[in-house]
């Protein structure tokens, strides 16, 4: 009696293994549980072999191209906080009408963010590195002839079409590669290195050499027909063709591209925390000299060099932490470098002190620094690759309209309650990026180097 009891109890523990499915731990060596059942295993999503910053040996060439486009960004975007009390001058323009720069600019980067993925389609990498130096090219050539206000409101709408289409190629091509953190880490470095030298050099010819601001022009037409000259000969076999090639093999189809991008999630978050860090990166560069001497009462080249401080500050901490944030993970990293500058922006705001604010600041852009590169990482880390250049391209232009809407927001409410407002609004926006960030995916552990689709769902 009882070994009939027995026997009906493993055949009920049987039926119960064969119902949830663990009779896989049962079947002999090399049998798999498709072959008992007949059935066809899931296809398996192909790995794409990452691209190497050093092979083929072109590879270098055209990293240094990236490199060098990105401090001509920089150096575009950090001349704004030293040239800013110089074109109220010129101008004869309150706060707000010259904080108006900055809206027709966002024109151009959103046009960039869903033309970045067609452009690539048409005409390739080769695309990016023509168009994008190009355009600027000519609005600093007009720029510098003494154009008229409405003339450099369409300019500086021209340049960020530019500046958004080599934003978005780079970030995605340089953020696909083998060690991206810290490639990208160098990428965005070297933005910080040419948003750190534009204000030294433009506050030095305006106040030291008696130079007018448009002047300061001619240096940035020369970088950018160096920017385009070394693009066109790297990236001049990476033909639209190529590009849809290479895509066509990583897919299984041409596809693209933006349409499915706006589709995933993960690229809807990356828009608007990378929206949200550009406006204030660019608002406390564009606005901190303008607050030191008006608040701080500081000189005006003591104030330009408070600019200088602070694109120092996030190019050293682009370099340094980006070889930190693989290490504990860019979605921990990213929380952490969000409280430590708001940490640094609170010392700067409450302790009314000039060399105190100057440093601090400093701090500031050294926390804020390698924001964007670790979430371009985080992106791919999540992302499935056919997907990197139509979601990160267009989260990357696309989050480039913060550095035109929060500047404009910062010197409109400025022109009523005065430049302070610029620490409540920047303390406001890191709050907010950073719960924006906490609702990214999970990124799995162990998989730095393959793409995780499923998360991305």
């Amino acid at each position: 009696m009882e070994n009939h009891n027995v026997e009906k109890r493993l055949q009920s523990l049987d039926n119960i293994c064969k119902g949830t499915g663990t009779e896989k731990h049962l079947q002999p060596s090399g049998t798999s549980i498709h072959e008992k059942r007949g059935t066809d295993p899931p296809p398996q999503p192909e790995k794409v072999p990452l691209t190497k910053w050093n092979r083929p040996r072109i590879n270098i060439w055209r990293t240094l191209t990236a490199f060098l486009a990105f401090f001509v960004l920089g150096a575009h975007d950090g001349a704004y906080g030293a040239l800013i009390p110089y074109l109220e001058i010129y101008y004869h323009k309150n706060h707000l009408l010259i904080a108006l720069i900055f809206i027709p600019a966002s024109v151009g980067y959103i046009a960039a963010s869903f033309l970045n993925s067609l452009i690539h389609i048409t005409f390739g990498r080769r695309g990016a590195a023509v168009l994008g130096p190009g355009l600027r090219l000519i609005a600093y050539i007009v720029i510098s002839q003494k154009c008229s206000y409405p003339g450099l409101v369409v300019c500086f709408c021209i340049s960020a079409f530019g500046i958004a289409l080599s934003d978005a190629a780079w970030n995605a091509w340089i953020g696909a590669m083998q060690n991206s953190n810290e490639l990208l880490g160098i990428l965005h470095s070297f933005y910080g290195l040419g948003a750190t030298l534009s204000p030294l050099f433009a506050t030095t010819m305006i106040t030291k050499g008696g130079l007018k601001w448009y002047k300061f022009y001619y240096l940035m037409i020369g970088l950018s027909v160096a920017e385009l000259a070394a693009g066109g000969m790297a990236f001049w076999t990476e033909s639209g063709k190529k590009y849809r090639a290479d895509n066509e093999k990583t897919t299984g189809k041409t596809s693209g591209h933006t349409r499915e991008a706006l589709r995933n999630r993960v690229t809807w978050i990356c828009c608007f925390f990378l929206l949200v860090y550009s406006g204030t990166e660019v608002a406390l560069g564009g606005w901190v000299v303008q607050f030191m001497k008006n608040v701080r009462h500081a000189a005006p080249f003591s104030a330009g060099m408070s600019a200088t401080g602070y694109w120092l500050g996030l190019t050293v901490g682009r370099v340094a932490l980006g070889f930190v944030t693989p290490r504990i993970g860019e979605r921990r990293a990213i929380l952490i470098y969000i409280a430590l500058a708001t940490a640094a922006h609170l010392i700067f705001w409450l302790v009314p002190n000039f060399f105190t604010s100057a440093v601090a600041v400093a701090f500031v852009g050294f926390f804020l620094g390698p924001l964007f590169p670790a979430a371009v990482v985080a992106a791919t880390k999540i992302l499935p690759p056919h997907l990197h250049v139509g979601s990160i391209g267009f989260s990357a232009a696309f989050g480039m309209t913060g550095a035109a809407i929060l500047p404009f927001a910062v010197g409109a409410i400025a022109q009523v309650r005065g430049v302070s407002v610029l620490m409540p609004i920047v303390l406001s926006m890191l709050i907010v990026d950073a719960c924006i960030w906490c609702t990214l995916p999970g990124i799995r552990k162990g998989d730095s180097d393959d793409q995780m689709e499923n998360a991305a769902v």
